[in-house]
């Protein structure tokens, strides 16, 4: 097997093949052969849309080059939007964690799952009530725009990331959609990266529910366009002149390419080099890490 020619620096658009067998070249080396394209491609956006999990922390633990990723950022006046599928803390907690990870931002760099969900549900049923599993950031989000906490008769069921999900919690949740709430998942993802591995996440959360009540439920989060259009119009960008920088193929990158906005395949988070090939659809770019950016634009 072999790996496409467009791997780190070079577009995947090319179709191009290097004709060297996956895993004997790393893709960091390919990547600084072909910085050309990318670096032509990087002068021309005015707009990039991250993930934050597996490309710009771990955790609580920066990963190598994030800092710099950002002050690049700012050198180059880009629009800039964290986006992330992460539906536990609010916009002014994710502000304080970069803080303490020695990144200051405004709280408007920020939008997450909980809130895409927020306000979906909102344009759906306006002033409408949910029985919620999932964290502060979500729960406050729905406050946000009016909903309440309704553990009896609510129109919607929302399932988000939660540290504290029990048996009890799903057999209620059953229970409610049985009789006719919606289901709803702030994100598909299965699992998220920490320091020390990987842990459950919303996919894997709401599938017991899914299975038992026997209902499929809709995801707001990355990659539903729902998500990337409200991304779009916070940076006020067009898709054309925008990039989209994620660690995961399964939401980041098919959000991308879906949205037809380009994209770029980080390698320091859930997705690895083995697993590129195992997808029908490819990222434009892929690079080892965010700190790459800044190297190649000043390439």
């Amino acid at each position: 097997m072999y790996c496409p020619g467009h791997l780190d620096g070079e577009p995947f658009a090319s179709v191009r093949w290097f004709g060297v067998p996956c895993g004997m070249q790393s893709l960091e080396r390919l990547v600084s052969e072909r910085l050309g394209p990318i670096k032509e491609r990087l002068a021309q956006v005015r707009g990039v849309i991250s993930d934050m999990d597996g490309v710009i922390y771990h955790g609580d633990r920066l990963l190598p080059g994030a800092g710099e990723f950002v002050e690049w950022l700012r050198q180059e006046n880009k629009e800039f939007l964290f986006l992330t599928n992460a539906s536990q803390r609010s916009r002014k907690e994710l502000q304080a964690k970069m803080r303490r990870l020695g990144i200051d931002l405004e709280h408007d760099h920020f939008y997450t799952s909980a809130l895409a969900t927020a306000g979906f549900l909102s344009s759906q049923k306006p002033n409408g009530s949910a029985f919620v599993i999932g964290e502060s950031g979500l729960t406050n989000a729905l406050y946000d725009v009016g909903y309440a906490m309704n553990e009896v008769d609510p129109d919607y069921v929302v399932v988000g990331d939660s540290r504290t999900y029990s048996i009890d919690q799903i057999e209620k949740a059953v229970a409610l959609v049985r009789a006719g709430a919606k289901l709803i998942g702030t994100n598909p993802d299965i699992s998220g990266p920490v320091e020390h591995g990987i842990i459950p996440s919303c996919g894997a959360l709401i599938k017991p529910i899914e299975l038992v009540a026997g209902v499929n439920p809709y995801f707001v989060g990355k990659p539903n366009p729902l998500m990337m259009r409200q991304a779009l119009k916070r940076i006020e960008c067009r898709r054309e002149e925008t990039l989209i920088i994620g660690d995961r193929m399964d939401t980041d990158i098919i959000a991308g390419v879906e949205s037809e906005i380009g994209t770029v395949l980080v390698l320091s988070g859930v997705t690895g080099e083995a697993e590129l090939n195992s997808f029908a659809y490819r990222p434009d770019y892929v690079l080892s890490g965010v700190g790459r950016l800044p190297e190649v634009g000043a390439a």
